[in-house]
């Protein structure tokens, strides 16, 4: 047996499916009989017990095994607005949808073994309809579509099964159409779990994770948990994004053997900061990818490194970027704007506040080049006329969708930080500056003549 901090009870032979079963257990933090596939949870029990151990001392997760289920409950650090639920069009919920699916756990709850569609829509519609701004109308073909997508993603994780009929049918005439499901309580009740009592909560931000370390040792523990936490569900990980106890984590040694016992994947670290390497499909979405968009990304981000370190182009301007955690303040405010009172609070669109300094030829590492949003926009352009052939008609014809949809994954993955008027260029685009694009030429289609 290994001598390492994790996985010490599992065989050299058996450890590639140890990790694999970590990364499993981490990308989904529900697994059910069919979700996300119907061998998973035999891959989750097999090494159970050492799962729970070794996610409880490695992040401070609990890992709960009941019946057919198998629940990762998460401490975090941060709100997140980056992990959305997506519908099965990939549509991210949106807060209708976020409702009804609260609403719809509610009922589910106190159901039975089966429940129709309608009847699920009626109880939602009933308790939507005291809120204000909210409401479900099945006359409403946009409240339909709201609804059916919830119950969709219910379906696809094992919380109910369809029985007889078809939601898409009701989602189309609702006086015609009708669905029938099996409710699968167990998995139900592992989807609410909170960690705090709901009713007790006065922001949301009492759902963070809050450290009772009493003594050195445990608060090194904890800082320990917060960085391997870090490095596992984010992109990338800047020193500047932690405290100085996490950064000290991650510039050890222990981190990267630990992560890679666990998880099988390489920690890459670099002056700035840290990634975790992933050659494993370990997260939902990847970047580099496939896709136009993600391929217009990488392509951005090349641009945007050789602007910054372009001898013969004009300086760019550096700024220094918005404190994260005013920029926490603010989410957590605008979620808890939308808590239930008594009167309808209205959400303004967030504005990540803006330290602009004046360009001073200062070279402050902690100041990062601001790229505009004009130079994006001509970059992507330039990238279309380029690559003409790897870009479809819908992009040639709406080339601020892509500059948008590029823009966006950049900043999910940590690339840049979207400003008013431009983007931050965070060092992770460096990575990407030697890139060396070519586009495939499509075979010639053969003909009998």
């Amino acid at each position: 047996m290994s001598e390492a901090r994790f996985a010490r009870d599992v065989s050299d032979l058996e450890l590639g499916d140890y990790q694999r079963a970590v990364r499993l257990v981490l990308r989904h933090p529900l697994i059910t009989a069919s979700w996300p596939d119907d061998k998973a949870l035999s891959r989750v029990r097999r090494f159970g017990a050492t799962l729970r151990q070794d996610l409880a001392d490695a992040f401070g997760y609990r890992l709960e095994l009941h019946g057919a289920t198998a629940r990762l409950v998460r401490a975090k650090d941060r709100i997140d607005a980056t992990q959305h639920a997506l519908s099965r069009t990939d549509r991210p919920f949106d807060r209708q949808r976020y409702a009804y699916l609260a609403l719809c756990l509610a009922v589910l709850g106190r159901a039975g073994v089966q429940i129709a569609l309608s009847e699920l829509a009626e109880w939602v519609a009933a308790d939507a309809n005291r809120i204000t701004g909210l409401g479900l109308d099945p006359d409403r073909g946009a409240d339909r579509r709201a609804f059916v997508d919830v119950v969709g993603w219910l379906e696809d994780r094992g919380a109910v099964r369809l029985a007889d009929g078809s939601s898409a049918a009701w989602a189309s005439d609702p006086g015609a159409g009708e669905a029938l499901y099996d409710v699968a309580r167990d998995v139900v009740f592992a989807l609410f779990r909170p960690s705090r009592v709901l009713q007790h909560v006065d922001s949301v931000s009492a759902l963070l994770m809050r450290s009772l370390a009493s003594s050195g040792n445990a608060e090194r523990r904890a800082a320990a948990q917060l960085a391997r936490r870090a490095v596992v569900e984010r992109a990338v990980v800047y020193y500047s994004d932690v405290d100085d106890a996490a950064a000290n984590h991650l510039r050890g040694s222990a981190l990267a053997a630990d992560l890679q016992r666990l998880t099988g994947l390489r920690v890459e670290r670099r002056a700035e900061g840290v990634l975790l390497v992933d050659t494993a499909n370990f997260s939902i979405e990847r970047f580099p990818g496939t896709g136009s968009v993600a391929q217009a990304a990488v392509l951005l981000a090349t641009e945007m490194a050789e602007r910054v370190v372009d001898p013969d182009g004009r300086r760019v301007k550096r700024m220094a970027p918005p404190d994260l955690r005013d920029h926490q303040q603010a989410v957590i405010a605008e979620i808890d704007a939308g808590l239930p009172t008594a009167t309808l609070v209205p959400i303004e669109e967030l504005e990540t506040a803006v330290v602009a300094e004046p360009d001073d030829g200062d070279e402050d590492p902690a100041k990062l080049p601001f790229v505009t949003d004009s130079y994006v926009r001509t970059a992507v352009a330039d990238i279309l006329h380029r690559y003409a052939s790897a870009f479809g008609a819908q992009w040639h014809a709406d080339p601020e969708r892509l500059r948008a949809e590029a823009v966006a994954l950049l900043a999910r993955f940590g690339a840049v930080s979207v400003m008013p008027g431009g983007v931050l260029v965070r060092p992770l685009v460096g990575r990407y500056r030697n890139t060396v694009a070519t586009v495939k030429k499509r075979p010639a289609q053969q003909t009998l003549l």
